[in-house]
């Protein structure tokens, strides 16, 4: 599994020459020029996950891409004339061979009940962990872990001990665009200093980087 990051939560997925691109939300631009995608995967409707003119510039360049998320995302790009496939709860959906594993789960606290909107975590090919905005540990087991490391209800703390808890063998940091590239040193540096003692082998990605996990 080749993976590129584009920026904040978005990523694309290259699992034997098949590209899924993840969360086109607001805070990167590059996914609107992106070809080749089969498979366009959102969370969850919060604007940094789901920005629909970059989904609408993946359609146009990509007009046999499929979008998989949940209903309450599902409305937004319904409203937006965007067809979809519904994968949530804990269901299982198919696209060009590739399986995108549902699991409805609490999105973690902003303040209170604010934004407290539907979010799904999905395992890609039974391999990939992408847990949009929720601290969620499936009962299976992650070879790799999309690793939220900051944001408004997320601390550097709870995500280290998140990743310990879902005990994968890699992992690489998302949800930082918020974070300067600049300032990211102990975001991107601690994780993997202490998740290499658990066995976990944490590999720092900013924009425009790629790995093989």
């Amino acid at each position: 599994m080749h993976i590129k990051k584009i920026g904040h939560c978005c990523l694309v997925i290259d699992i034997d020459g098949k590209k899924i691109v993840t969360d086109p939300g607001m805070f990167s631009h590059a996914q609107d020029a992106l070809t080749g995608i089969d498979a366009i995967l959102i969370t969850h409707e919060h604007q940094d996950h789901l920005h629909i003119p970059s989904v609408q510039a993946l359609i146009k360049g990509n007009p046999e891409a499929v979008v998989v998320t949940n209903g309450s995302a599902g409305k937004q790009l319904e409203a937006a004339g965007i067809p979809f496939t519904l994968a949530e709860g804990r269901g299982t959906v198919e696209v060009k061979g590739i399986s995108f594993k549902a699991f409805d789960c609490r999105h973690e606290e902003i303040y209170g009940e604010w934004g407290m909107v539907q979010n799904t975590a999905y395992m890609v090919a039974d391999s990939l962990l992408v847990p949009g905005d929720a601290f969620f540990t499936p009962e299976i087991p992650v070879e790799t872990l999309a690793l939220p490391v900051a944001g408004p209800w997320c601390r550097l703390p709870d995500a280290i001990r998140y990743a310990l808890a879902v005990n994968p063998k890699k992992a690489f940091p998302v949800h930082e665009a918020m974070i300067t590239k600049e300032t990211r040193g102990l975001i991107h540096s601690l994780p993997g200093q202490i998740l290499k003692d658990a066995g976990i082998a944490f590999t720092p990605l900013n924009e425009g980087d790629e790995g093989t996990f």
